[in-house]
């Protein structure tokens, strides 16, 4: 992936339902050419599970899982805010 683009895909991430955004994500980038997963997250790395969607929720539980065999450990980035 180009440095400075984001991976935000429609199917891999979605944004919390929270009202207040989120200036950083957790990122699980792939360890082979597959899809990089991105979370919000605080400057620490630490998760809203409560205010992700199922959907999100249950992608990062696979991407938690996958750790190691298809995607890189997570890094904190900082969130592109629009």
């Amino acid at each position: 992936m180009p440095k400075g683009k984001t991976f935000q895909e429609s199917t891999m991430f979605e944004s919390s339902t929270s009202s207040k955004s989120s200036a950083f994500q957790l990122c699980f980038r792939s360890l082979r050419s597959g899809s990089d997963f991105a979370f919000p997250c605080d400057a620490e790395g630490h998760v809203d599970l409560d205010q992700m969607s199922e959907r999100t929720r249950n992608n990062y539980f696979y991407a938690r899982a996958m750790m190691g065999r298809e995607l890189a450990y997570p890094a904190v980035e900082a969130a592109c805010l629009h």
